[in-house]
């Protein structure tokens, strides 16, 4: 089915009266009643057939219409559908696919609805109904929100122009959402879907025992574990055998890996309050290694197929445990600087009166945590760190397409740059990354592994 003139000539168009610098962009964008209506209808006319044409196991390559919207509109259909076909399929860590997305969005909702997400996912039917009804009404508030908070000068604008900004701002998070959920979500489902059909070794390092113990023995700067059976924890008041506690050490069989604590180095503790936690930066590195295997641009190094994409410091707030609770400061990793902070917080607040409290949108707009600036002030190391992660991506888990590494940077008696685990369902916690280079290496993945996946329903048909 060919697409609308009309609507592929508008697709990106900027209104002839081009807004303010600070307009944010908009993809779907339109300027007159004539363009923004029908575009509205043919835009849910593509969402609605994009996805169900996927769901019932369409090709990746195979949608028409979808050939004229931007390439993340396939890609972010595709995952959406992908869901339903991997759903009771074997997970990497946890069981099922259904049964990650059970545990993993327990504490998350949608801002403003309190509503945990995994509810939805208790069933294909719950799933089917959130895509087809619930997530469309959330694209118009959405839509909403952010005409209201982002666009400058609205009592100037004509209502033609109203109409154009929530029509784009609508199919833009309905066809092309930007939101830190979003590409977490295509990334879990990315290493789900990856190895499920190519069986990937390196998913193992999800455990964080094997990521330390073969971490340690190819000489890469783990955080340091102890070398002992196992220890004992007691209360310094309580008698009668209470409040006593065994730990085995997961050197020795046991289940829990004991370490002692690290701490952050001086030029860390410059930039956070008093009383911070151990503060740590998440590193994205991605590696198409295995999606070029078998082909004669297969890589042998690691700068040939893995890179840096992104890096973002936690900043734990005072009187915290840990850096879950923190700032999230992108980093430029070309200049190695402190950018501005924001937070993804108000995408945990569950329950109706955190959800009356919480606001819908978050920005890159803190300079600091606990009144420490932060932004513009240089990261020292950021080029030895990105090197770190990258070649310990190479040389650990090149066969796993995204990964998300934990690094602290210590002070003594642990002096240096510690990578503490991997996650393979990895977020870029709000930092900024190459998109084009990101769906780039999304398309290339799903053209891949979309023929394994014909192969793999063909197989189980006849065993």
């Amino acid at each position: 089915m060919s697409t609308p003139a009309w609507f592929s000539a508008s697709l990106g168009r900027k209104t002839q009266e081009s807004p303010p610098p600070t307009a944010p962009e908009c993809l779907f964008l339109s300027d007159s009643w004539s363009v923004a209506l029908p575009k509205l209808a043919y835009g849910l006319f593509c969402f609605y057939g994009g996805l169900l044409f996927f769901v019932f196991g369409g090709r990746y390559e195979s949608c028409s219409i979808l050939d004229k919207f931007p390439r993340r509109s396939r890609i972010h259909l595709y995952f959406l559908a992908l869901n339903f076909w991997l759903w009771d399929k074997p997970h990497y860590r946890s069981g099922t696919h259904q049964g990650d997305m059970l545990k993993n969005l327990r504490n998350v909702a949608v801002p403003g609805t309190g509503v945990p997400l995994h509810l939805f996912v208790y069933s294909r039917i719950l799933a089917i109904f959130f895509l087809l009804v619930v997530y469309p009404i959330l694209a118009v508030i959405g839509a909403v929100h952010r005409f209201r908070t982002e666009v400058p000068n609205q009592a100037s604008l004509q209502m033609r122009e109203k109409v154009g900004w929530l029509v784009g701002l609508f199919l833009e998070h309905l066809l092309a959402p930007e939101d830190w959920f979003t590409y977490w979500r295509m990334n879990s489902c990315l290493a789900s879907y990856h190895s499920l059909l190519s069986g990937a070794e390196g998913y193992r390092f999800e455990n964080k025992w094997d990521f330390l113990r073969d971490g340690a023995a190819l000489g890469i700067p783990v955080s340091p574990f102890l070398d002992i059976d196992d220890i004992v924890v007691k209360d310094r008041n309580e008698e009668g055998g209470l409040g006593i506690y065994f730990f085995k050490n997961a050197l020795n069989g046991g289940e829990w890996i004991i370490q002692k604590r690290l701490h952050n180095a001086d030029s860390i503790k410059k930039i956070l309050p008093r009383d911070a936690p151990l503060s740590t930066f998440r590193v994205m590195t991605c590696s198409s290694w295995s999606a070029k295997q078998g082909s004669d641009a297969a890589s042998t190094k690691a700068s040939d197929c893995v890179r840096a994409m992104s890096c973002v410091f936690r900043a734990g707030r005072a009187g915290a445990s840990t850096d879950h609770s923190s700032i999230l400061f992108d980093v430029d990793i070309k200049k190695g600087r402190m950018g501005r902070g924001t937070t993804n917080d108000h995408w945990y607040k569950l329950g109706l009166r955190n959800a009356l409290q919480c606001p819908w949108l978050s920005f890159h707009d803190q300079t600091g945590v606990d009144d420490v600036i932060v932004a513009g002030r240089p990261l020292p190391g950021c080029q030895e760190m990105l090197k770190l992660c990258t070649e310990s991506h190479y040389q650990l888990l090149k066969d796993v397409p995204l990964v998300g590494w934990d690094v602290a940077v210590c002070g003594p008696p642990d002096e240096g740059q510690w990578l503490l685990e991997v996650n393979l369902s990895c977020n870029f916690f709000r930092g900024s990354f190459d998109k084009e280079a990101y769906f780039d290496l999304l398309d290339e993945y799903l053209k891949v592994l979309d023929p394994l996946k014909h192969l793999y329903k063909a197989s189980k048909k006849l065993s």
